[in-house]
């Protein structure tokens, strides 16, 4: 029962749906007792923010010296998921939680991420394959903002696109590194694929997200107007106020 308890406060903020969801939490339920209690929650974005330090290093590294360095990426990425994973989550285990703080730096540094990995494909890439780079950073960002305005709507903070969110990415993104250390001039279609099958998600999450924006716009409609008219009935009219410029 307390073990349940505790698992609901972890991830009472937000809303799951990746396929490794049960995993994923059952791990970072593990891994949050056993932070020492000098590491706190901004010590761990700074972490993941390090972790992509480290895949553009492994980028940079293997695009001058040897392509074999794009599996140090591998621990970036790890390094990325444990500090992102965690940086949040100890603060609800701690019951320390600053919900607005947290949310708007964890977007940030997010971002900084993201550019941080494309950057380092742009280094490694050759010829016109980096254009691919760009590309994707955009559209994780779009993913990024359909996420922010979902929560916006809906009051429930999910990062995830279905069954796929930022831990299958990061899964991805590694095998992709196996195989282009492995037998090389593979990853530009590789971040081709993955490019495209962003496109689809974002087209058919913002498509879910203006039908999820109507339905509001339609439900706050109707609970205006029965408010009016329970305020004619009634035979009080409250009149709006209005606004002068310049004054307070």
């Amino acid at each position: 029962m307390e073990e349940s308890k505790t698992l609901k406060r972890i991830f009472q903020d937000r809303k799951r749906t990746n396929v490794l969801k049960s995993a994923e939490q059952a791990t970072i339920s593990y891994l949050v007792k056993r932070v020492p209690a000098f590491v706190t929650s901004n010590n761990l974005t700074f972490l993941g923010t390090i972790g992509s330090v480290i895949v553009l290093a492994g980028f940079i590294l293997a695009a001058y010296i040897s392509r074999y360095y794009l599996l140090l990426g591998i621990v970036g990425l790890a390094i990325n998921w444990l500090g992102d994973s965690l940086d949040g989550r100890i603060a609800y285990y701690r019951n320390t939680p600053r919900k607005w703080y947290g949310f708007s730096l964890d977007i940030i540094m997010d971002w900084i991420s993201t550019v941080l990995i494309g950057l380092g494909y742009i280094v490694y890439a050759r010829n016109q394959y980096e254009l691919i780079a760009f590309v994707f950073v955009v559209l994780y960002g779009w993913a990024m903002i359909i996420s922010q305005l979902r929560y916006k709507i809906t009051d429930i903070y999910s990062i995830d696109s279905g069954v796929v969110g930022p831990t299958e990415v990061r899964i991805i993104l590694s095998f992709i590194f196996i195989l282009e250390a492995s037998f090389g001039h593979l990853i530009e279609y590789f971040a081709a694929v993955m490019c495209a099958i962003l496109l689809v998600i974002n087209f058919i999450d913002t498509k879910k997200l203006l039908r999820m924006g109507d339905l509001r716009d339609d439900a706050e409609r109707a609970e205006r107007q029965a408010r009016e008219a329970a305020e004619k009935d009634s035979g009080f009219e409250v009149h709006p106020v209005k606004e002068t410029a310049g004054k307070e």
